[in-house]
């Protein structure tokens, strides 16, 4: 059975993205790139790929959920198959269609499609955001990896966008570097 991870980069202060949803005030370089890119390397977007000149192997995961507003980052730059080695889901009230046909578009009953993606065999289930969506499904997140910065930006799009259950956290495996980026392994205790 396949487990849903929410694997998120966030501020200090619990923040996704600013307001406006650009994520600049996140590093772009440290020396905890080299394990993101090693241990993760097929969350690489599609054009990072391409200017590294790397086809990544998926490693940790085969599918990756998107909602719409994590989608349009890519969409934005002319990036429709952000995650080419993934299957991709993008959920959406508004989208009338997909603009890739390798981006499966949903708009209703997320969290069933989540629970029957669950049930499939293979590697794990990337929830790559947005908060939205994280709060939907948070009921099927079994694990989350937060990619901690060593930012504070005030205010933003948080990692849950409405209330969830209270729940708590098993810490399974940290790293800290250098830099104050530390890499956070929880399992959810439910």
């Amino acid at each position: 059975m396949k487990k849903l991870i929410y694997y998120i980069a966030c501020t200090v202060d619990g923040f996704i993205a600013r307001e406006d949803g650009s994520f600049d005030c996140f590093p772009m370089e440290g020396e905890h790139f080299a394990d993101l890119f090693e241990f993760f390397p097929e969350t690489i977007p599609a054009h990072v790929q391409k200017a590294l000149g790397i086809r990544p192997e998926n490693k940790q995961f085969d599918t990756v959920l998107m909602g719409r507003k994590t989608y349009e980052v890519g969409q934005k730059i002319g990036l429709t198959n952000p995650y080419p080695t993934l299957k991709q889901y993008v959920f959406s009230r508004t989208m009338q269609a997909s603009p890739d046909e390798n981006v499966e578009l949903v708009s209703d009953n997320v969290v069933g499609l989540v629970r029957e993606l669950k049930q499939e065999t293979g590697k794990d289930i990337w929830l790559c955001g947005g908060s939205d969506l994280a709060a939907t499904v948070f009921s099927e997140i079994d694990r989350m990896i937060v990619k901690l910065n060593p930012v504070i930006i005030g205010a933003g799009i948080p990692l849950f966008s409405k209330a969830v259950s209270t729940t708590n956290l098993e810490l399974r495996e940290r790293k800290i570097y250098n830099n104050g980026f530390m890499l956070l392994h929880y399992r959810l205790q439910k």
